[in-house]
């Protein structure tokens, strides 16, 4: 994916609307996650909501413990995984498996043989369980990892033959390769493995070392300028990697943190860059992402982002801003769902009622700046967060 495509997302038509009307209703514990490995089956009930008292200054609190009590991981909501949405689901995915190209990869138009579409397209595959080799859309992923494995190079880049301002496509690529690796049953000890981790290796270490001084990371692997949107690319890379077993340094962690923290305006939302910029929300859902990514679970920053993308972005507001649509609720739902508590339970109706609905008859979902595989393959990861497969979500 090119530098350019990610800053001209418009994300197609706007989806045909239903009557949703949603109020901002958020505890004060709502930046409060939880983490299992035991997830609950979609459609039980949401324990209730603990109470906010503040704990005494004597007794440690685990912010893990928090995570557990308020995270949509384990507090799934009653009917989260409609009839509709899996019919719909189960088109997107059969369509989505006949736009492979010969070599593996995906992409169409000019982002066609694209590194970051390929590996979102199989992500969507992986969303539904399947992995290389196993599984209804196993073939697709094994060519998909066979086609980013291809474009791995030497220095660790992974970048298609023609991509310019790769570090997009390396981030998703990158994340696409931890979460195989996280994933692959056996370990170490399967045919892919070495290659798999090699390749994870050298891409986590390209990452570190092309972080600028500022803390963030831009369109080029090289440690000049930084942006919020690039930035959380290599962050959901760097926590992908690490929760397969490959080690991250902390600083790196830290530093970007504090540059995505600097990057919070007044109003709860993110600028571009450091430098200047107003807030828009497809950025800021991003900046709310990086914390949970970073381990951040309780954090005024947080509480201030997940109430700006109410304010500027609930699906089904008539105002609702749609440049970027599919960039930005690629990461507000993954900001809802690890919020949890009221937030999730009043964003995932509306998301999902609002992509169902934008549904095209042969099963995609448009969008005419990047490539209709670009928008159906982030529909279908955004509409599979119930399933709770992917380790990235879970963690």
């Amino acid at each position: 994916m090119t530098a350019r495509m990610l800053t001209r997302l418009n994300g197609g038509p706007r989806p045909r609307r239903g009557a949703i009307a949603l109020s901002l209703l958020l505890s004060a514990g709502n930046a409060a996650l939880a983490q299992s490995a035991d997830p609950p089956k979609p459609g039980a009930e949401s324990p209730p909501a603990p109470t906010q008292d503040t704990p005494k200054k004597d007794v440690a609190v685990d912010p893990l413990d928090a995570r557990r009590v308020q995270s949509a991981q384990n507090n799934a909501l009653k009917g989260e995984i409609t009839p509709e949405l899996t019919t719909g689901v189960t088109r997107g995915l059969a369509w989505l498996a006949k736009q492979q190209n010969a070599d593996g990869s995906f992409g169409d138009g000019r982002f066609g043989r694209s590194v970051a579409i390929t590996a979102l397209a199989c992500l969507s595959f992986m969303g539904d369980g399947s992995l290389p080799g196993r599984g209804p859309y196993g073939d697709a992923v094994s060519k998909g990892l066979e086609f980013v494995l291809a474009n791995c190079a030497e220095s660790g880049l992974i970048a298609a033959d023609a991509a310019t301002g790769p570090m997009y496509g390396h981030g998703f690529a990158t994340l696409f390769l931890g979460e195989v690796y996280g994933m692959t049953p056996g370990g170490g000890e399967t045919p892919i493995a070495n290659r798999l981790h090699t390749a994870l290796l050298k891409a986590c270490r390209l990452i570190e070392t092309t972080q600028n001084t500022q803390g963030g990371w831009r369109y080029n692997p090289v440690p000049y300028d930084a942006d919020v949107s690039v930035t959380i690319c290599q962050i959901m890379a760097l926590r992908s990697a690490r929760n397969a077993g490959v080690e991250v340094p902390k600083e790196t962690i830290d530093r970007a943190v504090e540059y995505v923290r600097r990057c919070q305006n007044p109003d709860g939302g993110f600028k571009y860059q450091l430098e200047s910029g107003g807030s828009a929300w497809p950025r800021s859902a991003a900046g709310v992402a990086t914390f949970y990514y970073a381990g951040i679970y309780r954090d005024q920053a947080i509480e201030r982002g997940v109430e700006y993308l109410f304010k500027s972005a609930t699906p089904g507001q008539e105002e609702e801003n749609r440049a970027h649509y599919f960039y930005g609720h690629y990461y507000a739902v993954q900001a809802m769902y690890l919020t949890g508590g009221e937030a999730w339970a009043k964003w995932w109706p509306a998301i999902r009622g609002e992509l169902l609905m934008a549904q095209n008859d042969d099963g995609s979902w448009n969008d005419p700046s990047v490539g209709d595989v670009y928008g159906t393959s982030m529909s279908l990861i955004i509409l599979q967060m119930p399933k709770r497969y992917l380790p990235i979500f879970q963690k």
